[in-house]
Formats: structure tokens, sequence, C-alpha cells
């Protein structure tokens, strides 16, 4: 196969106190996302995207919530051994495609910047990675502003 797609989804409880890293972009607001490593939704579905497109299982596997190494680690340096291994199996990423639902904050000031710094991690040019950002209109967990949670999907090319 010349070509893979993979899926990731990622959610996060809100949390007080803690910062909240979208994208690997630090975003003002009084709640970040509670989780054992910097919670980044965003790079989390990413990381489970381009291993499910690659069949190299998913986040968990690598990086476990019940290792101590990983407690508050930097999700960018989860993308960067995710790449390592898709790049060992022969593939590079095409683009990607990533949703972000948040009621609040009001993330449209940051697309561009979260964009942009995906495109860097992955090593890809900007327009190919095409962000989106959604409320929940006042549903759910989401929408009452209790979570974040993020889609992204992939797009993988043999080398």
């Amino acid at each position: 196969m010349g070509y893979r797609t993979g899926i990731g989804y990622d959610l996060h409880r809100t949390a007080p106190g803690r910062a909240l890293i979208l994208g690997g972009v630090r975003i003002e607001a009084p709640f970040g996302l509670l989780g054992h490593s910097d919670a980044d939704v965003v790079l989390h579905a990413l990381c489970d995207a381009l291993l499910g497109a690659a069949s190299l299982g998913d986040i968990g596997d690598l990086f476990p919530d019940t290792d101590p190494a990983f407690k508050d680690a930097d999700s960018g340096k989860f993308v960067e051994e995710v790449l390592r291994r898709v790049r060992s199996a022969g593939f590079e990423v095409g683009n990607a495609s990533i949703i972000i639902h948040a009621q609040a904050p009001r993330l449209g000031p940051h697309k561009k910047t979260i964009r942009d710094n995906v495109a860097r991690v992955l090593g890809i040019e900007p327009n190919a990675i095409g962000l989106s950002a959604t409320t929940n209109e006042g549903l759910d967990a989401i929408g009452r502003g209790e979570a974040i949670a993020c889609w992204a999907t992939v797009l993988l090319e043999r080398r």
C-alpha cells in the first residue's frame, strides 16, 4: 500500500491550576487539562492517528500513564518518538486534519499558531494541516466546560 490513513481521538477534563496546552501551544485560560503528561489533547490525538495508520499500536502502549517517566511530560516529545517509529516503518506524513472541541476558551485567535506549531512538529508545511475548532453548543461535558477533546486524521505516504 502506498498510502495509509489513521484517526485519533483524545479527551481530558479541565482543571484549575494547570496550563492549557493545545498543539504544543500554551493558551491563556483559567484552567488547563488534567492528565499524567501535559494533557495536550491535540498532540495525543495526532499520536494515535499516526500510530494507527502505521499499525504501531496506540499512545497508551508507548507512553503509559502508569509510568512516572511520563509525569508532566511534554507531548511534543511523544510526537517525536512516534514520528521516529512511523519513519522507521517506511512512512512520511502527507497531511493532517484536526478538530478541537472546546466550549472555552475561544480558539479562533489561536488556530494559526496551533496549526503552525503542529506543522513544525510533524515536519510538514502548514498548508498540509487542516485545523478547525468548534464548541458543543453547551451540551455534554465539553459544552459545560468540563472537558476538551480532539479528533485527528492523518495520511501517511510510503517512502
